[in-house]
């Protein structure tokens, strides 16, 4: 059924309004008309849907299109049914009801159903087999066709059922599409689906217009998110995150912060989900957060930023959700929080998987960490992982192009790694050769007794940081590769063997290095490098002088730690200071606290400081009932231990609450429980302490107090002092 190139041309305008294909499109709807098999790898935004839609509008008979996304096919049949009054476009999938299925079929009966949208589900139901079996079928399209593969992002094992069904409903042409594939999924996708035949049409996977970046995921994640959605006001942008509850939790903080934002996950009923999809899409809300469920087959061409809260789990994965991104060829920015925990925590999910699947996983995750911590081009590396060379050295629109880091020698390691592959005879995976050259004796290596081999540990006197960085840049310079059929073994290559006969210079950029405390540190750490150290020591000269005045020393005025935050976020009024760690409303009502809002404010006036008001990060109260519970409890004099056990904390951390509500300048009385654990002299021993004392140290009071006192007993004193004198 071959039509001539001015046809498709004009029957292009006709149907969808162009006046031209793109890429590789028209080539493509020419093989489906011929009636071939065909493989088509496109990038997200190059225009894959025309590639079926197109000829099923020509051809006689139903098209049926087998696509796991119920968004997507909703909106493709408006679409479609828009624009054409000779073809009528149909979904088939769970969310119809039983009239709307014999309205379905009746057309398809008819012959007036062109386009037939189907989920795998639904495609191997008894009764559609048998009801797709009297209809004339065009061709089958499949769609996100990475499904079929296990080494996929998105695997779903019953794409693998859909060869048998069209086999059983009947033969047709089958055309394959992905947005995202390395060389290994292409080859599951034909094998699977029986058209090893396939002509393939691959474009280029290189997105020149996205911006890729990777940043250290400290505690101050959140303040970072805000503050760059402030700067780009009004863009849409999606935040994905890898839990439902982080979803949820995000996008509240989004929303305290005055950023049009809403959650979307599966979990979420189907009607708010749909809704959220339609407010994103009509500019009601910029900002969604979401899990991966989101974005696929929504067709938004200006969403500005996809931001990865957490590390995707495949560079598959992050490939196609950062293609979200600048889909009309405008603005991308793709910002990856990275964190070498959330990869361990992605690696104890895969516990208790089959073993088969875990390897391909830990392989994928290797890959994803791989690609976090390079300094080289990013494009360079994504584009590589799917098999296309990008020969420039510098992209100019990735983080480590626009700050290239210093390059240094690596001919020698290179040659110690080519050769130490050679003579584990291209035997094993990366991390067994890293292992194997700087000489550790793991139980892998015991196990095969290569601790007494000549080679072993023969570049134990190098930094052992250099290590993954020579061998991964050896693999995008074409001096290795990786077998990823076979467990993603180091193989030599023609020009690797070259290399280690006759070395020439091989440089490389050492690895960016990730922060690996991020959970737990105290969040005025990650902000310190900014502190404005004139103003910190102005703040303190200005709390001696309170404390003075007021006769109380300085830390019950305001703790060094929230002098320190106030000199990084500059609060100017006492709403913004309620913002500021340690600080509550108590701490706001006292008279001193309008002395230094006044104090910052005329600071950042003489010295023209340009505040940055979203740094002052409005969180969603977690503990506010926690705090308010243990109040409640100390006011009706409730024993400090038993309320520990009421609210499930060990007494220690219920001491870290009560401290909290004091510090920050709620007044407390808990002179009902000291009286019953503590003797009266001991009490007034280390209240006088801490009365005379410069600093509200513990260490400080152990050495001081210990042999007398407890830690406990020294705790509830300085809460009983601050209490009193603070507050």
């Amino acid at each position: 059924m071959a039509r001539k190139k001015e046809n498709l041309t004009a029957a292009l305008k006709k149907y969808f309004g162009f006046d031209k294909f793109k890429g590789d499109q028209e080539a493509i709807v020419q093989n489906v008309l011929d009636g071939n098999n065909t493989f088509v790898l496109m990038p997200t935004g190059g225009g894959k849907s025309l590639c079926y839609q197109l000829p099923s509008l020509l051809m006689e008979g139903t098209a049926i299109v087998i696509s796991p996304l119920i968004a997507l096919m909703k909106n493709q049949v408006d679409v479609i049914s828009s624009m054409s009054e000779e073809g009528t476009a149909h979904y088939l999938n769970s969310s119809l009801n039983k009239a709307a299925i014999d309205q379905v079929k009746a057309d398809i009966q008819a012959g007036k159903t062109k386009l037939l949208y189907v989920a795998p589900e639904s495609l191997t139901k008894e009764e559609n087999v048998e009801f797709l079996k009297q209809a004339k079928i065009s061709f089958y399209a499949i769609d996100e066709a990475h499904c079929i593969s296990e080494w996929g992002h998105d695997f779903r094992p019953e794409y693998r059922r859909i060869r048998p069904i069209i086999n059983e409903i009947g033969n047709a042409p089958v055309i394959a599409l992905t947005a995202t594939a390395t060389d290994k999924v292409r080859t599951d996708i034909k094998k699977n689906l029986g058209i090893m035949d396939a002509k393939e049409f691959k474009s280029s996977f290189n997105r020149s217009n996205l911006y890729y970046e990777v940043r250290a995921k400290t505690d101050n994640v959140d303040k970072d998110i805000i503050r760059f959605i402030k700067q780009n006001p009004g863009k849409s942008g999606i935040i994905y995150c890898l839990s439902r509850k982080k979803v949820e939790e995000l996008a509240e903080i989004l929303k305290a912060n005055d950023i049009k934002a809403a959650a979307y996950h599966a979990g979420l009923e189907s009607t708010l989900r749909s809704e959220t999809q339609d407010a994103f899409l009509m500019e009601e809300i910029d900002v969604i957060v979401a899990t991966i469920a989101f974005g696929m087959g929504i067709d938004k061409p200006d969403v500005r930023f996809v931001i990865h809260y957490d590390i995707p789990k495949s560079l598959e994965g992050y490939y196609q959700e950062t293609g979200r991104a600048g889909r009309d060829g405008g603005e991308g920015r793709c910002i990856t929080f990275y964190s070498r925990k959330d990869l361990q925590k992605l690696d104890k999910f895969m516990e208790g998987k089959p073993v088969a699947e875990q390897d391909i996983g830990r392989q994928l995750l290797a890959e994803t960490a791989a690609y976090a911590e390079t300094s080289v081009c990013r494009r360079k590396m994504l584009l590589h992982y799917f098999g296309e060379e990008y020969t420039q050295d510098n992209c100019h629109n990735c983080d480590n192009c626009l700050h290239p880091k210093t390059e240094v020698e690596a001919k020698d390691l290179l040659v110690i790694v080519l050769n130490t592959i050679h003579a584990l005879k291209e035997n094993f995976r990366m991390d067994y050769v890293v292992d194997f050259v700087t000489g550790h004796e793991t139980e892998e290596i015991l196990a095969h007794k290569h601790q007494n081999h000549e080679l072993f540990g023969a570049g134990e006197e190098y930094d052992q940081k250099l290590w993954n960085p020579v061998i991964q840049q050896a693999i995008l310079a074409g001096y290795l590769k990786k077998d990823i059929e076979n467990y993603g073994l180091l193989k030599l290559t023609a020009a690797g063997k070259k290399f280690a006969k006759k070395p020439e210079s091989f440089k490389i950029v050492e690895d960016n290095e990730f922060r690996e405390d991020y959970e737990g540190s105290n969040e005025h750490e990650a902000t310190i490098s900014a502190l404005d150290q004139t103003l910190s020591a102005m703040l303190k000269d200005l709390r001696k002088k309170v404390s003075k005045k007021l006769d109380r020393p300085p830390y019950v005025i305001f703790q060094d730690v929230s002098i320190e935050q106030m000199a990084t976020d500059f609060p100017v009024t006492l709403d913004e200071l309620k913002n500021i760690q340690g600080v509550g409303e108590g701490k706001v009502k006292q008279p001193y606290a309008k002395d230094f809002v006044n104090l910052i404010k005329r600071y950042c006036e003489e010295n023209e400081i340009e505040r940055q008001a979203d740094l002052r990060v409005r969180t969603v109260a977690k503990k506010s009932i926690l705090k308010v519970k243990i109040i409640q409890a100390i006011d009706r004099q409730i024993a400090l231990d038993d309320i520990a056990t009421a609210q499930g904390l060990d007494f220690d951390e219920l001491l870290n609450e009560v401290e909290a509500i004091v510090y920050s300048g709620t007044k407390l009385n808990i002179d009902y429980f000291l009286d019953e654990v503590m003797d009266e002299d001991h009490i007034d021993d280390i209240y006088d302490y801490f009365s005379e004392s410069e600093t509200d140290s513990l260490e400080d009071a152990i050495e001081e107090l210990g042999s007398e006192c407890t830690e406990d007993e020294i705790r509830l004193v300085r809460i009983k002092f601050i209490s009193e004198m603070a507050n």
